[in-house]
């Protein structure tokens, strides 16, 4: 294209024509691309017009899936392309308008995500071919039962409002032929799973697809009753570009909080190598759970930073734990907290992801040669989280067998009372204390500690 722009053009007008002819077979490359997904011309040339010139990988494994009329559960991080999939795919099986009842209804967790798909809709439904309705807290019931009414043809809606308009007898799932979850994995953290399935059941003829960062056993709970056992699941690794050097990287996936604490209880106990650890919460009230939970034989051994009663062993300056031989354990809340020199400390462990992603990834850049190894522990809910603080440092955590020796606490049971302890005694323990067995008494400590003594040995290749 240089050589053509260069001297051997006599005119800007010659030039012009050059540049029209470029543009012009470009679009014919971009549209050969994607064509790529099956799509009417319409939708591609509002793909080419938004500025959408190839297909993301994930359109390119699910689109042919979902329009030929199979369940699809689609796994991708955040910005691989899964709305724009489903608006495509729902623009280019409904194929024509203005029916009496909606023929898609699309589930997001919050108002903002209706108005993230709305605008997607907008975008690409460039004739205003199909009534698209948003439905949400924000509006009156009577009002939206009254628009849904007039009629519309696409629904996109949070739960929990979709489901009263159904009990209302508002909204008409028999004419839904796609019933689509969007950012399931919020909405399982929110709560709402019980509107969706039943709102996927009354939809029973329908085709169900469910769009998703991460897959854990509480998603897969609430889409089972609705699934097809054909059901096709693909899912979409993307990893962005390393953007720093971090520390070796842990990550150990727990089913609720009061396991991660007996997995903290179990590594900690391993004094040897677990020599000077700083432990990273979100509030307060949580450190003091968390320093509550371990058995004190020394009072120096565990402390807080800054904490909220005095009777605690803390500190108000984190050079003051370094410095102490006696201290190993520092908890800290990331509620109203500072920058915090945590270098020379060998070992950060975030009990608890902190609300910005941005928070963790300052602490574990490698500012030095210092040796340190960062874990994270996460239950179900948070692997979204996890998945999106590997797509910002451009690398996997190494994802770590749980010890053998732990104890998964069951969260619909509560812990059992010990003979002779009150309920204050009790409290104080923790709710994932537990007696350690006889048989336990001399490897319950080192196996855990050992297994992560030879899993870090391996990973910086020492003997």
């Amino acid at each position: 294209m240089s050589a053509y722009l260069s001297g051997s053009l006599n005119s800007v007008s010659e030039k012009l024509i050059i540049l029209r002819i470029f543009a012009i077979s470009n679009i014919k490359i971009i549209s050969v691309s994607l064509d790529k997904l099956k799509l009417s011309k319409p939708l591609v040339a509002a793909m080419t017009d938004a500025g959408f010139l190839t297909p993301k990988e994930i359109q390119v494994k699910t689109m042919s899936r979902i329009l030929g009329g199979q369940d699809v559960i689609a796994v991708g991080p955040e910005g691989s392309g899964k709305t724009t999939t489903y608006v495509l795919a729902t623009l280019m099986k409904l194929k024509y308008a203005f029916e009496e009842a909606p023929r898609a209804l699309i589930l997001v967790p919050d108002a903002e995500h209706v108005d993230h798909v709305l605008e997607q809709f907008n975008l690409l439904n460039r004739n205003k071919t199909f009534r698209i309705l948003g439905i949400d807290s924000r509006g009156a019931v009577d009002a939206q039962m009254n628009e849904i009414t007039d009629g519309c043809d696409i629904i996109v809606a949070v739960p929990d409002r979709a489901r009263a308009l159904y009990l209302k007898l508002a909204l008409n799932t028999n004419k839904i032929q796609l019933f689509i979850v969007d950012n399931a994995e919020l909405i399982v953290k929110k709560g709402l799973q019980l509107p969706v399935v039943e709102l996927a059941n009354s939809a029973y003829k329908s085709q169900h697809v469910v769009f998703t960062e991460v897959m854990h056993e509480k998603l897969n709970h609430m889409i089972s009753p609705f699934m097809k056992d054909s059901t096709t699941t693909i899912e979409v690794d993307e990893i962005g570009e390393k953007q720093a050097e971090v520390y070796q990287q842990m990550l150990y996936q727990v089913p609720n909080f009061r396991t991660k604490l007996n997995l903290l209880t179990l590594l900690m106990n391993d004094t040897e190598f677990f020599d000077k650890v700083v432990v990273f919460v979100n509030t307060r009230l949580t450190a003091q759970t968390v320093y509550k939970n371990f058995n004190h034989a020394n009072d120096e051994e565990y402390a807080i930073y800054r904490s909220l009663f005095f009777d605690d062993k803390g500190y108000d300056d984190i050079e003051d734990f370094k410095s102490n031989p006696n201290s190993r354990v520092l908890i800290v809340a990331n509620e109203n907290l500072d920058s915090l020199d945590i270098q020379g400390i060998p070992f950060i462990i975030h009990f608890e992801l902190p609300e910005q992603k941005e928070t963790l990834i300052q602490r574990i850049i490698k500012h030095n040669d210092d040796e340190v190894v960062a874990i994270t522990f996460s239950t179900d809910i948070e692997l979204s989280e996890v998945k999106k603080i590997e797509q910002a440092i451009g690398q996997r955590m190494d994802v770590m067998e749980l010890p053998e020796d732990l104890k998964i606490v069951d969260p619909t049971t509560k812990p059992k009372k010990k003979k002779g302890d009150d309920e204050e005694e009790q409290s104080e323990r923790g709710a994932a204390f537990h007696e350690k067995k006889a048989s336990n008494l001399k490897n319950y400590n080192y196996s855990a500690g050992t297994k992560a003594k030879m899993t870090y040995k391996n990973k910086k290749g020492l003997s």
